[in-house]
């Protein structure tokens, strides 16, 4: 292993702090939040965050960008998102006295974002809608957009070709910690996202990834892809 990168056993032990577990769960929403931000949602104080925030950075785990006179922090990239997704669906797993609870958590198992894209039951509910009409198909790993998908992911005002011009992956399953079953990540998940909060179908709820449907976007889910939630 290259000695300059941080071990498995480093990262490990990097998230598994609880200030640092809630300030990396929290930038799961793809956001870039300050560091006074992130330390009232880590729950200590501005010294102590900028330790944990320098920690992060230094490991590869989160970006930063100056602007003006404040920093502004986020994941590093797609795949440290990935991770963690993946860190708290083990969790969930566990015997009950080991699950750990999060910030807004019933909100989070209804609709909430995944770095980018949208989890929790409205996130699985719109894979299943996609699949089951054959709009996308999903593998273990990846997903294709068919061609009666194009047609209507254009009609909702997504343009795959547009979307395929990234460096990203282009489609494929994300396994959701709260529901056990996949929703829909990768760029075409995102533009999916994008869409949904450009309606106003879904808004976010503050110092959570959680996020509030819409009266509107409860009618239109239902209308363009047949998805029901309880409220």
């Amino acid at each position: 292993m290259n000695g300059s990168q941080p071990s498995i056993a480093e990262i490990a032990a990097l998230v598994g702090n609880p200030a640092r577990a809630n300030i990396v769960n929290v930038l799961l929403d793809g956001r870039a939040l300050t560091a006074t931000e992130l330390a009232y949602i880590g729950g200590v104080s501005p010294q102590t965050a900028s330790g944990h925030l320098g920690r992060l950075t230094e490991s590869g785990l989160l970006a930063v960008q100056k602007q003006g006179r404040h920093s502004y922090f986020r994941l590093a990239s797609p795949l440290i998102g990935r991770m963690l997704e993946g860190i708290m669906a083990v969790a969930a797993e566990g015997p009950p006295r080991y699950r750990q609870r999060w910030r807004g958590d019933e909100a989070l198992r209804t609709a909430r974002t995944c770095y980018d894209h949208l989890a929790g039951r409205l996130g699985v509910a719109l894979a299943d809608a996609l699949s089951a009409r054959g709009h996308v198909v999903l593998g273990d790993d990846g997903g294709i957009v068919t061609s009666p998908g194009e047609a209507f992911l254009s009609e909702f005002g997504i343009h795959v070709d547009g979307v395929a011009q990234g460096k990203r992956v282009f489609c494929r399953p994300c396994l959701d910690w709260s529901e056990r079953r996949p929703h829909l990540a990768g760029a075409i998940g995102a533009a999916l996202a994008k869409r949904s909060f450009d309606l106003g179908w879904v808004t976010r709820l503050r110092d959570t990834r959680a996020l509030a449907i819409s009266a509107k976007g409860r009618a239109g889910l239902a209308c363009t892809f047949g998805i029901e939630l309880d409220e």
